[in-house]
């Protein structure tokens, strides 16, 4: 069955919608016969009203003109690249709890899904004038954000695309991680090491750093790149490439924990032990590559810091329009588990 509707109630009173909203508005201009008939009405039928259309009404001016960023409750939009990459969860935990600090609210939406039913971005941020847009992870059209930057105060946090004038970036040092694991591998001894690469700015600063620390080791013509879509079913396939050639590397460093988590599976159905005969080094530190059975080692992406510092940034703007806008970097570190180890001798 429908829930009841503003119309049911004033109906079941036998009055008009605007006289019912009036006293679900506690107006002191019904009488109280009236408004003892709307109250019963919506008793009797276990109405309740919409809290969302409620606020966005109150928000608007009496004129009809567009709602106030001032009225209801004070909101932040998140719009997140992908729900569905774990490592997420660390950054919005940050996030978040600055935020309810400073009594806001996160409406949190799906740039994946809004694009595959054809929605603008951030359209619905706009139209629920929330005071401000946190952008997570790496959109395919950064231009996108150009609109909304210019019409409320925007920080990207977990990307390193170029951003329109006056949006802060909070990210990784993508650069300094991907040397990390890197290096890692080639203390243990490894010189066969691969990379399993990804895509967008990220993917590009992880791969270049991979790169130029291999070079500066003298193992260039040992680091083969397999592009992924950073994704398991990606890590596996683009791993399975890789251990397919004649001089099959002994250290795979992929571009995420969930493409690592591929490449682990690659290698167990090709009878490959990790970390005998495979060593492999995600990145993220996501709560994936913490699970007993895997334990990856792995990159802390410093998922929290991040967090909490894109909130600061928006915060500041909110208090402190205009401006240039800035990058912030957090540091990295490396989390050594179980799945990495010197080389057998002689591979």
């Amino acid at each position: 069955m429908r829930p009841p509707t503003i119309r049911d109630v004033a109906d079941r009173a036998g009055v008009s919608k605007s006289l019912v909203s009036l006293v679900l508005r506690g107006s002191g201009q019904v009488r109280a016969e009236k408004r003892e008939a709307v109250l019963r009405a919506v008793r009797e039928l276990g109405y309740r009203p919409n809290a969302a259309a409620r606020s966005l009404s109150e928000r608007r001016a009496p004129s009809g003109s567009p709602p106030r960023a001032t009225g209801g409750a004070p909101m932040v939009g998140v719009l997140l690249n992908d729900l569905r990459n774990p490592w997420y969860v660390d950054l919005l935990d940050g996030l978040n709890s600055l935020l309810q600090a400073s009594g806001r609210h996160m409406l949190l939406a799906d740039a994946r899904l809004n694009r595959r039913v054809g929605h603008d971005l951030a359209g619905p941020f706009l139209d629920l004038r929330a005071d401000g847009l946190v952008v997570v992870g790496t959109l395919p059209d950064p231009a996108a954000l150009d609109a909304v930057a210019a019409r409320m105060p925007v920080v990207v946090a977990a990307a390193r695309e170029p951003v329109p004038a006056g949006v802060d970036v909070v990210a990784n040092d993508d650069e300094r991680g991907a040397r990390l694991a890197t290096e890692h591998l080639i203390g243990l001894g490894h010189r066969r090491i691969a990379h399993l690469a990804g895509y967008g700015a990220v993917g590009d600063l992880r791969r270049r750093s991979f790169e130029e620390t291999m070079r500066a080791h003298g193992l260039a013509d040992r680091a083969p790149v397999e592009p992924c879509d950073m994704t398991e079913e990606g890590g596996y396939r683009a791993t399975v490439r890789l251990l397919a050639r004649p001089d099959r590397p002994t250290a795979v460093f992929a571009v995420n924990d969930i493409a690592c988590v591929g490449a682990l599976s690659a290698a167990g159905e090709l009878g490959l032990a990790v970390p005998r005969d495979l060593s492999v080094v995600g990145y993220d530190n996501t709560s994936i590559s913490r699970l007993r059975h895997l334990w990856l080692t792995t990159v802390d992406h410093a998922g929290h810091e991040v967090g909490r510092r894109a909130a600061r940034c928006l915060l500041d703007r909110l208090e402190r329009p205009g401006g240039e806008g800035r990058v912030q970097l957090a540091a990295p570190t490396l989390e050594v588990r179980g799945t990495t180890a010197p080389p057998l001798p002689g591979a």
